[in-house]
């Protein structure tokens, strides 16, 4: 009975040890939780940091893409496209440089004084050294930075390259345009090198394997060796394709055999290899556990170029011009983060607009990044809200002016009796003062004593929006016509059409807008039939201005209250000089825009000459015959740009030509430096490398934009049949080499 009465006990003894273990364990567990929990704040918040992969490609157009154009396969595309957000209205720059220089820092490029055309080779030029950049702010916030494919911008010393601009790795080319083989990048005919680089160093023994495919696998290396649980990763990968040369391996042109035109063929062969690239990263971040917290954004850098096989079509222009051919960019993005999927994104989005948004996506901080033009526009990608952004200023350059004109643009603010039936006249001057003045400078200068800038905090966010309405029309009573009473009368008129416009500069808060007033008042003089706009600049700026202006002036900040009010006899706009800026629903080109064409696929025009030489200017081979110089377009309206509407609509002329104004008075000088002998591939090896000691002080050496002088007048030497044959077969096997043919 005692042995059983002592089991019974020590049964019961351990039954109740077991409930009260059993009770106490949630509270031990919730207690180890909190500690747990306290120590993986900063896991969880890396968590929430999504792993971003940019994708850039190189001069795709609008037509050139699956959900564009059925006849080009990019099944992949079209898939993250139609999963994610499609972006219609999204812009970038005509060239290579000036995007990548805008999607880096999320400055305008007249911020940057990248303003006139690319950085060739063998340029002393690159980022300004001073401005911070996107990797620089992601690596801040704890991320891994990536960079493969195209650089192009700068590398004359090592301070430019992107290892020393924020990425923790960089394998891929530092110029515009490499052989998709060899790896051989030509700066015009015997001016050639091998390009291909892994972190700071040359990276031989890779010819033969084809760039899209040799990127690619680098990119998914880094994914695979990446731990995604560790830190976020930050991936550019910058493929060189569709740029020429039109080198497509030859499996991917069989689908394409049917298109008549050889060019179109290489390069929609070239898209597939995009697709196909694009399907095994993707597959990678599945794989590799990156998929369920990335966000995959896709651009192109710029516009098409038809004579190398490339469709902009039905927009108008092509690559290096300000039409939207050249402009508007294929663009979406794709994400299981995205509020809502599967639609179409017509917000209005540019390419520095990705700085402060992908920085505010990782928790970063962009208040140490002053003079931003771009918006933070996630929740108008993710949710569908209203973009902050109303207007884009695509750029201006003072170094490109258009020729001469034959025609003087006069703004009749007080509707003469020399009024066109269209709202507008043109005058033909005599031939006497065809030719310039020789008074006038070459830059932009608004001739005025006074900056009437105020500042106004906590104003609410303006609606700009111009609406398409004819000049209001006012009833002449018959009173006569005094100088008072016209003085009236015109102010009356111009005060009905002033508009508010939104600041220059972007912010990452949307909520905080300027209401910038643009108002145009001009008193009259004699008579107010008519009223001319001259223009006087003043163009002699150093570096060091450049300098301290890019350092210490920006642009106002997001409550400034800016007000523009010329005189009679201020100037408004030297319409000679190239400029671009989209307004609301409007966009106004002054200058040389470049070939305004339509240029549909099926009689794309064939290459003229080397296309090197397409690279170097804006000019185009087309001469208007009207030597227009200003258009106005409402591209909501007339997306193709075939209604100019400058002559019907002076008012919204006048207001767009007073932002640009505006826009130039945050400018900083053009730096475009000469071409330095000293990057010859000859003197490194045979290689692009940088050129300059980082002890030499190069930056900030030439004192404002190089010219060269007028090389003295050789002697006529005499003519070498012999000579012109050797000098004829050099090129043609530079040509062959150039373009392996």
């Amino acid at each position: 009975m005692q042995a059983a009465a002592a089991a019974l006990a020590l049964s019961v003894f351990f039954t109740l040890d077991g409930l009260c273990a059993h009770r106490s364990k949630p509270n031990s567990q919730n207690h180890e939780d909190g500690n747990t929990q306290n120590n993986e704040t900063e896991p969880e918040q890396k968590k929430n940091q999504p792993h971003i992969i940019f994708i850039l490609t190189d001069d795709q157009g609008f037509n050139d893409i699956g959900y564009h154009n059925p006849t080009i396969k990019t099944p992949t595309l079209d898939k993250l496209a139609a999963e994610g957000v499609t972006l219609e209205n999204y812009y970038v720059q005509p060239i290579c440089t000036p995007s990548r220089s805008q999607l880096l820092t999320g400055r305008y490029q007249i911020h940057t004084g990248l303003q006139h055309s690319i950085i060739r080779p063998s340029q002393p030029s690159c980022l300004p050294s001073h401005m911070d950049t996107l990797p620089e702010r992601l690596r801040e916030a704890g991320y891994s930075t990536h960079m493969v494919g195209k650089w192009h911008l700068g590398f004359y010393r090592k301070a430019c390259l992107p290892t020393r601009k924020g990425f923790d790795s960089f394998f891929g080319s530092l110029t515009g345009s490499v052989d998709y083989y060899s790896y051989g990048s030509c700066d015009g005919p015997g001016l050639c090198g091998y390009d291909l680089h892994d972190d700071e160093g040359v990276a031989w023994g890779q010819e033969g394997k084809y760039s899209t495919t040799l990127f690619t696998q680098r990119a998914r290396k880094i994914l695979e060796s990446h731990d995604p649980a560790d830190k976020p990763l930050f991936l550019l990968l910058s493929l060189q394709a569709v740029h020429t040369p039109l080198q497509p391996p030859k499996p991917y042109i069989y689908p394409y055999r049917d298109m008549a035109n050889v060019a179109r063929r290489k390069y929609a062969a070239m898209v597939s290899t995009v697709d196909e690239s694009v399907r095994n990263v993707t597959y990678a971040l599945r794989k590799y556990g990156y998929y369920k917290n990335s966000v995959i954004i896709y651009s192109t850098d710029n516009g098409a170029q038809p004579f190398t096989g490339g469709s902009n079509w039905p927009l108008r222009g092509r690559k290096g011009t300000y039409w939207e051919g050249g402009v508007r960019g294929v663009a979406f993005v794709h994400s299981p983060l995205l509020k809502r999927r599967r639609r179409v994104s017509k917000a209005l989005l540019h390419i520095t607009d990705w700085f402060p948004t992908l920085v505010g996506l990782a928790g970063g901080n962009i208040s140490q990044s002053r003079g931003l033009d771009g918006f933070d526009v996630w929740s108008t990608i993710s949710e569908g809200k209203e973009s902050p952004r109303q207007e884009i200023l695509h750029n201006i350059d003072p170094l490109h002016k258009a020729p001469a004109q034959t025609m003087k643009w006069d703004a009749d603010i007080d509707g003469g009796s020399e009024r066109s039936s269209k709202g507008r006249t043109f005058k033909k001057p005599k031939k006497k003062i065809l030719k310039q003045k020789p008074k006038l400078k070459s830059a932009l200068k608004l001739k005025s004593t006074k900056k009437p800038r105020t500042f106004s905090h906590h104003v609410p966010k303006p609606k700009f929006k111009l609406k398409d309405k004819s000049l209001p029309k006012e009833k002449l009573k018959p009173k006569p016509q005094t100088k008072d009473y016209a003085q009236r009368r015109s102010a009356h008129r111009f005060k009905s059409l002033s508009v508010h416009l939104p600041a220059a500069s972007g912010t990452s808060d949307p909520k905080s807008q300027p209401q910038v007033q643009s108002t145009l008042t001009p008193k009259s003089r004699r008579t107010t039939s008519q009223k001319k706009f001259h223009l006087k600049s003043k163009s002699r700026r150093t570096v060091n201005q450049h300098l301290n202006e890019s350092l210490g002036t920006f642009p106002p900040t997001p409550h400034t209250l800016y007000t523009f009010k010329p005189q009679p006899s201020q100037t408004v706009w030297d319409t000679s000089v190239q400029a671009a800026i989209r307004v609301g629903d409007w966009k106004l080109l002054t200058g040389d825009p470049g070939h305004g064409d339509w240029v549909p696929p099926q009689v794309l025009p064939s290459l003229p000459g080397r296309w090197w030489n397409l690279e170097r200017t804006f000019s185009s081979l087309y001469k208007s015959s009207t030597l227009k110089n200003i258009w106005l377009f409402n591209i909501t309206g007339d997306p193709y740009e075939r209604q100019d509407l400058a002559d019907q609509r002076p008012d919204v002329v006048q207001q767009l030509l007073a932002r640009l104004v505006y826009y130039n008075q945050t400018a900083v000088p053009v730096y475009f430096p000469p071409d330095d002998p000293r990057a010859n591939p000859s003197r490194h090896g045979g290689a692009w490398v940088p050129w300059v000691d980082e002890e030499e002080e190069e930056e900030g050496k030439y004192q404002g934009v190089y010219k060269k002088g007028k090389s003295k007048k050789k002697r006529k030497k005499k003519r070498c049949r012999l000579c012109k044959l050797k000098s004829f077969f050099l090129k043609l096997n530079t040509g062959m080499m150039s373009n392996r043919i």
